[in-house]
């Protein structure tokens, strides 16, 4: 891993970047550039990282193409990518239920790969009050890893889960670290800027947090510019858009990260590197787990 820089190096107006280059349902009929295989993922992680990416969220598939949790995968397209680029970025694995998997697999590829963070999709973890409890366990076991949880939100609503559990005292995070999800459940799925506002104001009475965006459709770029206008990060790519601005079909998800950098070049944002990202979580910010 790459050193540490002190608090004082990271700019407050800095900006999170991540790329997310395939998902968990499409397939080379959606997109022949979409990353299946380990090396096709690895190569389209050096692409992102040259365009101004320092976080990769990744899926990974079966043989068949289908989504994946199984550790062995992982396994195999992680060290494709270490290969790749070193640790010039953080590696994010999904725990994606996607229809396909319980709880117990999606914790369980989390214990087994140890990754240096994970998604975690809240309402997939806490589905009835009673799973609240072994939620929190697993959050202390993600902290006890070393693990960097982003929590993602589908839903204003969500974030009540993460309320309930920091008010309990049952958060073992200092500065939890979001992603507002936006346009999954609209019709066509076409995103808003300002379906990002009933987010922001659910965090008023949160506490410390950082929050991220991402957007379904072709709106995604504006989306992403009203977040960095706001304070908050970028995930964009393949995953959840695969259209430029103006209607054409995007090379590759590195075409989207390079219209986010510009974005945040615009809007006076500094770019993060993976170092400075690794730095802020070891200072206890940025989801860093409590002392």
């Amino acid at each position: 891993m790459d050193g540490a820089l002190t608090t004082d190096e990271i700019p407050e107006n800095g900006a999170i970047i991540m790329a997310a280059p395939n998902g968990a349902t499409k397939t080379k009929r959606d997109h022949p550039q979409l990353p299946i295989t380990p090396d096709e993922i690895a190569a389209e992680a050096k692409r992102c990282l040259r365009s101004g990416a320092s976080v990769f969220h990744m899926h990974v598939r079966d043989e068949t193409g289908a989504h994946s949790l199984d550790p062995l995968h992982y396994e195999k397209a992680l060290e494709a990518v270490h290969q790749k680029i070193g640790d010039q970025m953080i590696v994010q694995i999904t725990t994606e239920a996607a229809g396909v998997y319980e709880t117990d697999a999606q914790m369980e590829v989390v214990r087994a790969i140890k990754p240096e963070a994970a998604s975690l999709a809240v309402k997939e973890f806490v589905r009835a009050p009673e799973d609240l409890d072994a939620f929190a366990e697993f959050l202390n076991e993600v902290a006890a890893l070393n693990v960097w949880p982003q929590f993602i939100l589908y839903d204003p609503d969500d974030l009540k889960i993460l309320k309930d559990l920091r008010a309990a005292d049952k958060l073992p995070f200092a500065e939890p670290y979001l992603l507002f999800v936006l346009g999954r459940y609209t019709l066509g799925q076409v995103s808003e800027p300002s379906a990002v506002e009933p987010f922001r104001e659910a965090l008023q009475d949160f506490g410390p947090a950082r929050w991220s965006l991402c957007a379904f459709g072709r709106t995604e770029s504006i989306c992403a510019k009203h977040a960095l206008e706001n304070g908050g990060d970028v995930r964009v790519g393949f995953e959840n858009n695969m259209m430029l601005p103006d209607g054409q079909i995007a090379r590759s998800t590195s075409e989207l990260v390079s219209l986010a950098a510009e974005s945040a070049l615009v809007k006076g944002r500094v770019r993060l590197s993976a170092t400075q990202i690794r730095s802020m979580i070891t200072n206890g910010g940025l989801a860093g787990a409590r002392l």
